[in-house]
This record gives structure tokens, C-alpha cells and sequence, in this order.
């Protein structure tokens, strides 16, 4: 008989694990608590509009297509997907925004309209920043995480400046702009840290910006989703949704044996977690949790966000596709996520318009609106602060385009930190996973393997390789590495 394994959780990292363990020759089981697979990558679909809930951002396009090839497929297969240009625009404040094309030339000329003498200086940037995502996906983020050994090789010996430096001093250093300061700090936010906290290194994703474009789906993220989960079942994986896993369960001596949910015992040979990774430790009794709750605490983990999905009854003049809203300022912003954890008095936000570039995301003439307010994790979410929120951005959102868009609202809803609790089991919240700071890169993030239970692996954004859909990809590849080889 085929070994059984019993996965609890549906998004990125576990269908990407299900389909190379399927492969492999395992029975694999998905079982995952909401009604819908994709784990954060849900839709919402309201009146003729689609809004993806989770993930809207579709960068590192060549990790899905390794992805798609290891199963003999591309992405053409799968979904249709369009490069956007711009990829995206950042907005200073009225008349006065940067639009990030589709190419590195019309990006060095925009550099060199702002700031003389940067276009030069970018190219040495983007120059690193290739060099070093080269060595990221060819030598580092596949690897386990085992070992600080991994980290060790005659490429990054010569690179240990990059990981001494981080990418604030870097950009402050090259470039005089504070506009250009910001776009090329902006790619870090996907790593959930702030700039100054995050190596020099991760300049990489500056190339994953600039270097590789910004791209769509048709039909939304979800896509993904329903691509990745076609390949798991041909394969074999069988995935039971509105399964609530309630325990892992451990034989005495010490093996993963099996999972409760919904009160049934589901017998396995391996449980594989792809949910939150503190929330599956506290699926075991205490003796058997590798991680204390003061190791949770002590840890940097990425932001949390309060997001709007709104319908609006009308199309939106002055915006496009993606837009970042940098007419505050950035580092009081970002204190008030990581320095001193508040809701901020004047925050940055992020607004995608999905039905400018794709007309079934909204009915024709109207527009979907996404808001997202990045906030510190585990900070109060009441709804008399959701709607003083949406009240200040969708304000500042009127001001910033010129044109009325509240009297359009045919409706509006909200997610906010109590949700990710409640329907991702998010530990305090967080959107995003564990930071991925120096002191929680590779080895230093929790293991994919259980130190303390045989037969118990973890996959996902608290643990190697980090937080975003391309990680998480790479993520669930690993930890099926592991399984494969006995690790």
C-alpha cells in the first residue's frame, strides 16, 4: 500500500508539496478548515466583481513556470498572464506620481527625469541586484535551511559585504532623490521587514521588480490556485475542504501518527503542516512543540493589513493596474509596524484597480477596489477603527486623483487582523509570515523537519525559504525533498 500523508492547510506551500509528493508515489490528503482551497489566495466574488483577497502581486514569473515544467507543464497551460506596463505607479501627492514601466530603459530614463546622474547609478544597481537573484534562486533559496553551512559557498564568501550592509544604507548611499529613495525600498516590503533591517543581498528583489516585471493572470490570482490544484489532482492528491484539523496525533514513541479533524481520527504514516506554523505546534501537547511561546514572541514577523474590497460604480480616472500611495511619510509609517507597534496616524497605503487591465474582474462601466493599509501585527482591529480608516484613505485616495469616489461605493468590505486570526489562524495576525531580517534568514528560521516529533515536517512563510507566492512555492519543493530523502 501507499504510504499516507495527511496535509493540513491548502495555500501555496501545500498544494506545491502535495503535487512532488503525489508524483513521488504517496497518498496524499489536503485537508483544509475554509470552504475553498488556496489557503490566503481566496476570491471574493460580490455583484459581477472578483476581488483576489490574498496575494496581488504576481512577481518572479520564471519560479512558476520551474514550478509548472517539473510537472510537464508551462504556464501557458494553465492561465493566460500579461506583463503590465506600468507595472506599477507610486504616488508622491497631487499631479505628482512615478509611473515603473515594463523595461529597465523606460525605468533609467523616469531615474534620470527625477534625479540627473541616477540612471547611471542604477544600472550598476540592477547590475548587483541580477547578480545576486541569480545566486539566490541558483544557490540558496532552494536549499533546506539545515545547516548555516548552505550559506557557505565561493559565490556568497565574496558577497559577505551584502549580508554585513542592508538596503537602506545601500540606496541612501547612491541615490539623492527621497522618491527614488522609496521605489527602490519598496520591494523589501514584500520580505516583511523594514529596509534597514533587511542584508543588502535582498537587493535581489529589486531585480525581481524592475528586472522581471510586474505580470496579471486573467481572472485574478486565483488562477494560480485553481492551476496548482488541477496538477495535485491528476496526480492523485484528494482534498477535503471545511476540514478543521483539531490535533496531531503522536504515538508514545514519539512518531506522528495521524491528525483529528472534526472529531474523526485520519490515520497517516507523515503529517505535513502548511498552516500557520506556531498554531500547528499548539495542534500537539506541550512536551512534543519544538518552539516555546517566548521563541514566538522574540520573532520579527512581517506586517499585518487592514484591506477594503470595494465595488464602485463607476470606472477610475488617474490610476492604473497597481498603485502605492507614498504622499506620507515612510519611516514614521514603518515605525509605527515595527518600532513601536500602533496604528499609524498617516499611512501608507496600497490600492489595485484589477479591472484596469482586466474587464472580468467588474461589471462593465465599474471598477474593483482593493485597499491594503499595512499595520503592526497583534494591535486592536475594532470597527469603529476599520471605518475611521477607510474614511482617512478613501479621502486622501478622492484628493490625490481628483475625482469623487465615495457617492460610487455600491459596497464595501473588510479583513483586518481578528480575520487572519480566525480564518488562517494567524499567529497575531500577521499577513505575511516571519520577517526575513538577518537573524531569520535560512537556517535561522523554523525547520521544515519537527525537532521533537518523527514523521512531522512544516512547509509555508515561517519557515525557509520566507514569506511571498514565489517562496512559498519553492517551499513546499523542499520540504518534499525532505519526506523523499527520509531527512
Amino acid at each position: 500500500m501507499k504510504r499516507k500523508i495527511a496535509l493540513i492547510g491548502s495555500g501555496f506551500s501545500s498544494l506545491a508539496a502535495s503535487s512532488y509528493l503525489a508524483k513521488a508515489g504517496f497518498d496524499v490528503h489536503v485537508f483544509e478548515k475554509n470552504k475553498s482551497l488556496g489557503g490566503r489566495a481566496r476570491q471574493l466574488k460580490k455583484e459581477g466583481f472578483t476581488f483576489d483577497m490574498g496575494p496581488s502581486w504576481y512577481w518572479m514569473p520564471d519560479v512558476f513556470e520551474s514550478f509548472y515544467n517539473d510537472f510537464g507543464k508551462t504556464t501557458a497551460d494553465l492561465y493566460q498572464l500579461e506583463r503590465l506596463d506600468p507595472g506599477y505607479q507610486v504616488v508622491f501627492g497631487e499631479n505628482d506620481a512615478i509611473a515603473i514601466g515594463d523595461s529597465l530603459e523606460k525605468i533609467y530614463a523616469v531615474f534620470e527625469q527625477e534625479e540627473a546622474g541616477s540612471s547611471a547609478k542604477l544600472k550598476r544597481f540592477m547590475a548587483s541586484a541580477k547578480e545576486n537573484y541569480d545566486i539566490a534562486i541558483k544557490d540558496l533559496v532552494y536549499r533546506p535551511g539545515l545547516s548555516p553551512l548552505e550559506l557557505v559557498t565561493p559565490t556568497t564568501v565574496r558577497k559577505i559585504n551584502y549580508f554585513l550592509s542592508n538596503i537602506k544604507k545601500d540606496v541612501y548611499n547612491q541615490f539623492e532623490s527621497a522618491k527614488l529613495r522609496q521605489i527602490l525600498q519598496f520591494p523589501v516590503l514584500f520580505l516583511g521587514a523594514k529596509p534597514s533591517n533587511t542584508p543588502s543581498f535582498y537587493n535581489f528583489m529589486n531585480w525581481a521588480d524592475f528586472g522581471l516585471g510586474t505580470w496579471h493572470p486573467k481572472n485574478g490570482m486565483y488562477r494560480i490556485v485553481e492551476g496548482m490544484v488541477s496538477i495535485a489532482a491528476s496526480l492523485g492528491v484528494t482534498f477535503h475542504t471545511e476540514a478543521a484539523v483539531e490535533k496531531i496525533a503522536v504515538s508514545s514513541s514519539g512518531k506522528a501518527e495521524g491528525i483529528v479533524v472534526n472529531g474523526k481520527m485520519i490515520p497517516a504514516d507523515i503529517v505535513l503542516s502548511g498552516a500557520d506554523y506556531h498554531h500547528t505546534e499548539q495542534l500537539l501537547a506541550p512536551q512534543h512543540r519544538a518552539y516555546s511561546e517566548a521563541y514566538w514572541d522574540k520573532k520579527v514577523f512581517a506586517p499585518s493589513s487592514l484591506l477594503f474590497y470595494i465595488g464602485l460604480n463607476k470606472k477610475v480616472e488617474r490610476v492604473f493596474h497597481h498603485n502605492l500611495f507614498f504622499d506620507v511619510d515612510f519611516d514614521t509609517h514603518a515605525a509605527a509596524i515595527y518600532d513601536h507597534p500602533q496604528w499609524p496616524e498617516q499611512p501608507l497605503f496600497y490600492a489595485n484597480f484589477p479591472s484596469v487591465t482586466d474587464p472580468s474582474m467588474a461589471p462593465e462601466g465599474k471598477e474593483a477596489c482593493f485597499l491594503l493599509i499595512p499595520i503592526a501585527p497583534d494591535i486592536a482591529d475594532t470597527p469603529e477603527l476599520r471605518a475611521h480608516y477607510y474614511e482617512l484613505v478613501m479621502n486622501r485616495l478622492e484628493s490625490l486623483t481628483g475625482q469623487e469616489l465615495k457617492p460610487h461605493v455600491a459596497f464595501k468590505e473588510s479583513f483586518c487582523v481578528n480575520d487572519f486570526i480566525k480564518d488562517y489562524n494567524s499567529y497575531k495576525g500577521n499577513a505575511y509570515g516571519l520577517a526575513n531580517t538577518l537573524l531569520q534568514t535560512a537556517f535561522l528560521r523554523p525547520k521544515l523537519k519537527s525537532k521533537k516529533v518523527n514523521a512531522l515536517y512544516f512547509t509555508g512563510q515561517l519557515t525557509v525559504p520566507g514569506p511571498g507566492v514565489p517562496p512559498a512555492l519553492i517551499s513546499g519543493k523542499l520540504v518534499a525533498d525532505l519526506i523523499l530523502k527520509g531527512v
